[in-house]
């Protein structure tokens, strides 16, 4: 009984660790010179009081402190749909006025997650958006890209930087939980379109919430980066029971390479369902690209 009540009581103080989790990557067809430090933040889940502003306030600092290139934020700014029975909403205006002091001289970057679209009963009816979400980062001037790249440079050498609309935006019509597996929902996302304007050699580094879009991601993206699977958010002995994922645990966290092509998934930032994380801490994200010293 005191093993299990210290268990517990480890879990519930997990999600306010922080943790920086640093990968060093050479993708296919890099340009040796291009060196490009990139932080991803990944799931906040914005609520009061396992996400709050203060906290929010908290990653940014240890971000700026870390001077990255450029700031990926990689969807979910607000609470789980189910957080409501243990915690209170956070304003939107209140986290993205905290995401806006990122600071990183090839800008702050944004793609939306399936909560991001799933919180509005409205959205949900008309199929489509906008979002309070998207609204409130683009007022605080970060963009949010929805099936569309934009190219960057640093130092005289270029890269795009794409963004896929999120995967599982809406849910069954019905409303019913099936699971991933047996009622598919519907996406904005739209990876041709994505890839569409990109009309030079430059590498591209491509945002997409979820992980599962990575096996029809062609070789001339270098690298993709998501979140979405929280790490588990629980695992035993390295186990971990629930992966909110058509691929399972496959792509559970970390660093993948597969036929020549790079994902990196975070574990995120904040928590989904209970608010609970037990092994697998919070973390931003690190990725250095063409060698660059940490």
């Amino acid at each position: 009984m005191l093993l299990g009540g210290m268990l517990g009581g480890y879990a519930l103080a997990e999600p306010f660790r922080l943790t920086v989790t640093r990968h060093r990557l050479s993708p296919v067809g890099w340009p040796a010179g291009l060196e490009l430090r990139v932080a991803v933040l990944a799931d906040l889940h914005a609520c009061d009081p396992w996400m709050t502003p203060a906290h929010v306030a908290r990653i940014v600092a240890q971000t700026n402190a870390l001077s990255p290139d450029l700031v990926l934020l990689l969807g979910d700014f607000v609470a789980g749909y189910r957080m409501g029975r243990f915690s209170r909403l956070v304003p939107h205006a209140a986290w993205a006025a905290e995401l806006a002091r990122l600071h990183a001289p090839l800008g702050r970057h944004a793609v939306l997650g399936n909560h991001d679209w799933w919180e509005e009963v409205e959205v949900q009816d008309r199929r489509k958006g906008p979002t309070r979400a998207g609204l409130a980062l683009q007022a605080a001037g970060i963009p949010v890209y929805e099936n569309s790249a934009v190219r960057l440079v640093k130092n005289g050498q270029a890269f795009w930087l794409a963004g896929l609309g999120d995967q599982w935006a809406f849910w069954p019509k019905d409303r019913r939980w099936r699971g991933r597996g047996s009622v598919p929902y519907d996406g904005v996302d739209d990876l041709p379109a994505t890839l569409a304007g990109i009309d030079d050699a430059a590498p591209v580094i491509l945002m997409a919430h979820e992980p599962d879009i990575f096996p029809s991601v062609p070789r001339r993206v270098a690298l993709t980066v998501s979140g979405h699977t929280h790490g588990g958010q629980v695992r035993f002995l390295g186990y971990a029971p629930i992966v909110p994922s058509r691929y399972g645990r496959r792509y559970l966290h970390g660093v993948f390479v597969e036929d020549g092509r790079h994902l990196v998934v975070s574990s995120g930032l904040g928590v989904s369902g209970l608010p609970v994380r037990f092994s697998v801490p919070p973390e931003i994200v690190v990725i250095e690209l063409g060698g660059r010293a940490g």
